[in-house]
């Protein structure tokens, strides 16, 4: 593939790691295929469950990652387990993201699981289970 090639889904799942908690611009968005798949099945009302396409992904998180810039700062990934499946392109990962509001320094963390499949050296996949009203606590003020 490229340089950037991953291994396979925990690789994929550290490079997001590492991009959540370093605040880079890039996200997700530059580990996923072009026609990689990003899922929410707990989605809020309103928001999409699932997008198709880096571009289309790219169009609906960028500006979402902006709107946090200098409100929330993501400050630890923890309590992680990654769960090998019997397809080597597949895992489930399980984990915890804390993030501090900038504005008053409220810290809340939200556990969170995904599945993630990386074929051809991208993610073909990323199924994320959250629960988004703990997200949004964070975000709120």
């Amino acid at each position: 593939m490229n340089d950037g090639a991953l291994t396979g889904p925990r690789e994929a799942f550290e490079r997001f790691r590492d991009h959540l908690l370093d605040g880079t611009a890039a996200g997700l968005e530059s580990l996923l295929a072009d026609d990689g798949v990003v899922e929410s099945p707990f989605a809020p009302p309103g928001a999409p469950r699932r997008i198709e396409g880096r571009e289309a992904f790219a169009a609906m998180a960028v500006p979402q990652r902006e709107a946090l810039r200098g409100r929330v700062r993501f400050t630890a990934v923890r309590d992680v387990v990654v769960h090998q499946t019997a397809d080597p392109e597949v895992a489930v990962i399980e984990y915890e993201i804390e993030g501090v509001r900038e504005t008053d320094g409220l810290r809340a963390a939200a556990p969170f699981a995904v599945v993630v499949r990386v074929r051809d050296g991208r993610v073909a996949l990323w199924r994320e289970y959250q629960n988004p009203t703990a997200m949004a606590l964070i975000a709120a003020g």
